[in-house]
This record gives structure tokens, C-alpha cells and sequence, in this order.
């Protein structure tokens, strides 16, 4: 046991990746606490999905177009104060959300432009958090390093909706207190980040759109990543959807209310945060490649055996090792693909990966 915990928290010895991490974990809380958030004020201020569906579409717009020019920004400039000032732009967003609520003067602009600016930093914050991983760990724990921010992700996953639901059903609190609570949380990323050490950029003589073009050039000449990063950009495009059509079948296919959904949200996220801590000790191992291939085909068969479920139960089970899948393949993509990709590349890199989203 002792072994193990040892192997999977190897990266977390560094003083300045553990400052990283735990900053990271906060503004990922927030990250998730937001996409709940906004699309239940965004519900009760209209009472229709299509909203909902306009509001979260900002974040993905943003996302899809500008990660590219996030990476490039983060291969060619000293990454902590990039990712100091995109992170006060998400704090300022949350703090004008909760008072405009607060005011009772919140409309559903505020909140489509709050999400496409929270999208838009975030693919500029996000790869470069990424990146910043090689100036604090050394080479052989790097792979642990991405897979430990995978932890992160997949644990604020869950975590993080369930917080804001909570505080915006709270009466004390509301969506209010919900957004300033994010804010807060941003805040304490913020102080996380001024202590970590400098960081430095790649300088280059080419314009950011020279840069972007050069990264799609690297990946493409190099054979495992213009394997890897399709096959996983594929895999998460066409299998993550499954959540928006998981309420429709509970209920028409398994016929369960919405106590059905949470058992089978529940069961996915706790498989998938049990892979995550799994083969976070794997990460940096030569069996890693084989690990993340495997579990992209779990995930895969299990959504079909989860479609094909007769009864609520064996959809349970399914959707269990559909998490164990989708947790191992997407904590080991990050290390795999920084383990084969040159430094110079990695934001360019990791920003690719982010399109999926």
C-alpha cells in the first residue's frame, strides 16, 4: 500500500508542483461549479433548455477556436503570469456574476458573455498550466506530474457541481454566493501561483499564427502523436455526449426518474476518479502506451453494453466500468502524449487535446 501511494504521488515530493496542483484543484472546483451554476440560473431566468444550451455553447465556442493560440502564447512566454492574469479575468467574471445576481439585474447575456470569456481564458490558462509542469518536475516524474492534474480534474468533476447545486439551493447563499464562492476560490489560486518560481518562454521570431502552424506541423510529423492526439480528440468527441442524452435514457429506456440519473452519474464518476488514482503511479511506466489504448476500448465497449442494458442494474455496472474507461484513457493521455512531444512543443500540444472539449 505504502508502495503504492508512493508511486502515485511520486510528483507531489516537489514543493512547487504541489503548490501548483493544489492551486490548480481550486480553480478546477470553480471551473466545474460554473458549468452547473450557469446553467441553473440560466434555467430559472428563462424556464427552457435552449438557454441552457446557448450559455454552455459560449464556453465551447471559446474553447474549440482559441486554444490553439493558447498553446502557441504558452510555448513563447513565461507561463506564470499568463496564467496569473487569465485567472484574474475568471475571478473578476465570477465576482460581477454574483453581484449582478445579488442586484437582481442578472440576464442571460451576462451570463452567455460570462461563459465565452470564462472559455476563452481558459484556453489560454489551461495549456499553459500543462507546460508550466516542465519547468517544475523533472523528466522522469513528468508523466505522474500531468496524470496527478487528471486526479484533479476528474475528482472537481464531481465535486464541483454537486457544491454549486448546494449553495444555489442553500437560500442563504443562492446563485450568488455560489458564484462569489468560485471568485474566492480563484482568489486562492491566484496567491497559489505567485509562489511558484519563475517560469520562462520559448522566444521565437515567428508570429503566433507561425506558431500555430508550426505545432500542427510537429504533431504531424510525428508518427505517435498524429496517432494519439485523433484518436483521443475522436474518442471524446463522439463518447463524452453521452451525458447529455443520459436523462432521456433512464427514463424512457430504464424507466427511472431522476434518482435513476444520479445512480448512473454517481457510478460513472466513481469509476473514473478509481482509474485516475490507479494508473497515476503508471504514467511514466513503458506500459503506459498499452494502458491507455486498453482503456479507450473499455470505454467504448462498456457505452454500447450500457445502451444495450436490460435493466437499471446491469446499466449501473456498465456505466461503473464505462468510468474505469473513460478515467484511465484520459489520465493517461496527458503523459503519454507530453512523455513523446519536444518541450518547445508542449503547449501547442496540450492545447490540441483541449479542442475535444
Amino acid at each position: 500500500m505504502l508502495a503504492w501511494f508512493q508511486r502515485t504521488f511520486t510528483a507531489l515530493e516537489s514543493r512547487s508542483f504541489r503548490t501548483l496542483w493544489f492551486g490548480s484543484f481550486f480553480s478546477m472546483v470553480a471551473f466545474f461549479m460554473s458549468s452547473a451554476a450557469q446553467a441553473i440560473v440560466a434555467f430559472d431566468l428563462t424556464g427552457n433548455n435552449a438557454s441552457v444550451g446557448f450559455v454552455i455553447f459560449g464556453q465551447g465556442f471559446a474553447q474549440l477556436f482559441l486554444a490553439p493560440f493558447g498553446g502557441a502564447l504558452a510555448d513563447r512566454l513565461p507561463k506564470k503570469p499568463l496564467i496569473i492574469f487569465f485567472q484574474a479575468i475568471i475571478m473578476a467574471v465570477f465576482t460581477s456574476i454574483a453581484i449582478l445576481i445579488w442586484l437582481d439585474l442578472i440576464a442571460i447575456w451576462h451570463l452567455v458573455t460570462a461563459s465565452f470569456i470564462t472559455g476563452m481564458s481558459f484556453s489560454f490558462m489551461g495549456p499553459a498550466r500543462q507546460a508550466y509542469v516542465v519547468d517544475l518536475v523533472e523528466e522522469g516524474r513528468r508523466g505522474n506530474a500531468v496524470a496527478l492534474n487528471q486526479v484533479a480534474l476528474n475528482a472537481s468533476r464531481v465535486l464541483g457541481p454537486a457544491v454549486a447545486a448546494s449553495l444555489i439551493a442553500w437560500e442563504v447563499s443562492g446563485g450568488g454566493g455560489a458564484y462569489m464562492t468560485m471568485a474566492a476560490f480563484y482568489f486562492f489560486t491566484i496567491i497559489a501561483t505567485f509562489m511558484l518560481p519563475p517560469s520562462h518562454g520559448g522566444g521565437t521570431q515567428r508570429s503566433v499564427l507561425g506558431d500555430i502552424g508550426g505545432g500542427f506541423q510537429y504533431v504531424a510529423g510525428h508518427p505517435r502523436l498524429r496517432t494519439l492526439i485523433p484518436f483521443f480528440i475522436l474518442l471524446i468527441m463522439f463518447g463524452l455526449p453521452y451525458v447529455t442524452i443520459m436523462p432521456g435514457f433512464v427514463k424512457t429506456d430504464l424507466g427511472k426518474g431522476e434518482a435513476g440519473i444520479g445512480l448512473m452519474l454517481a457510478a460513472q464518476a466513481a469509476g473514473g476518479l478509481l482509474a485516475s488514482l490507479a494508473v497515476a503511479g503508471l504514467a511514466d511506466s513503458p506500459s503506459a502506451l498499452k494502458i491507455y489504448s486498453g482503456a479507450g476500448l473499455l470505454f467504448g465497449a462498456s457505452l454500447l453494453a450500457t445502451s444495450a442494458s436490460p435493466n437499471l442494474l446491469a446499466a449501473l455496472g456498465a456505466m461503473f466500468v464505462a468510468g474505469i474507461g473513460s478515467g484511465a484513457f484520459q489520465t493517461l493521455n496527458s503523459a503519454v502524449v507530453i512523455r513523446e512531444s519536444d518541450p518547445r512543443f508542449f503547449g501547442r500540444v496540450m492545447s490540441l487535446t483541449m479542442t475535444a472539449f
